[in-house]
């Protein structure tokens, strides 16, 4: 069965956007993952197509509605459909590797892009949304943050990239910045391929693929390096 998503969005026009290019497209293409997109307007019940109100309580902007979102999920998911639904929120978990993992392994996602100052917090409770952010700053819709999901999760998914060590030795998956990479022409403006590389000695080039990417997880990601030391144990 096909890995399914499913968009709630104000603005389905921005769908599938870059994700029907490159990998992600093929991939559509070949039936390996199915997109759903669905204009949350058309689970308005007046004649504006009213989405939001006023914040109770007062204060600036507007809140998207519960019981607008509420039939928006619900036509979009049905009994028996196990799939994690997502908010993408600035205050969510944030998205890293082993949560695109995780969503990869499963059999899809509901995504609900957010918009204006929030949405109704009953809706989160009610329909059991997943607050997730892809960092610490906000933009002008959660589209953009769903894109960002959807492509962390769909490239893993079986047969879209070429080989499974593709993704095996990528950035994250060790808890590691991914090590340097070089390609013809072996002299580039008085730089060379490093000899290794060139040695033929697969042990040698594992072991300094190894060094240099712990190279660049302390010099640029310290964060993330002192995640991966032993605590001490005073």
């Amino acid at each position: 069965m096909s890995w399914r998503a499913s968009v709630l969005t104000l603005y389905p026009e921005m769908f599938p956007g870059p994700l029907g290019h490159s990998l992600a497209g093929k991939a559509q293409e070949r039936g390996i993952w199915l997109l759903e997109v669905l204009d949350i307007r058309a689970s308005a019940q007046d004649r504006h197509r009213t989405v939001d109100d006023s914040p109770a309580g007062g204060g600036p902007g507007m809140v998207m509605r519960a019981d607008v979102l509420a039939r928006a999920i619900d036509n979009a998911t049905g009994p028996g459909d196990e799939r994690p639904r997502l908010l993408m929120s600035p205050r969510g978990s944030r998205l890293d590797q082993a949560m695109a993992r995780r969503l990869a392994a499963g059999p899809g996602v509901v995504i609900v892009c957010g918009h204006f100052e929030g949405v109704d917090e009953r809706i989160i409770a009610a329909r059991q949304l997943e607050e997730v952010s892809v960092g610490d700053y906000v933009l002008s819709g959660g589209e953009i943050a769903g894109l960002i999901v959807l492509d962390a999760a769909v490239r893993l998914l079986p047969g879209v990239m070429g080989t499974a060590r593709s993704a095996h030795e990528e950035s994250f998956e060790h808890g590691l910045l991914e090590h340097p990479h070089y390609t013809r022409p072996r002299l580039f403006e008085g730089r060379e391929i490093p000899d290794v590389l060139l040695s033929g000695d697969h042990e040698a080039i594992a072991r300094w693929k190894r060094l240099e990417a712990e190279r660049a997880t302390r010099e640029r990601r310290p964060d993330l390096w002192n995640a991966r030391r032993p605590k001490d144990s005073g």
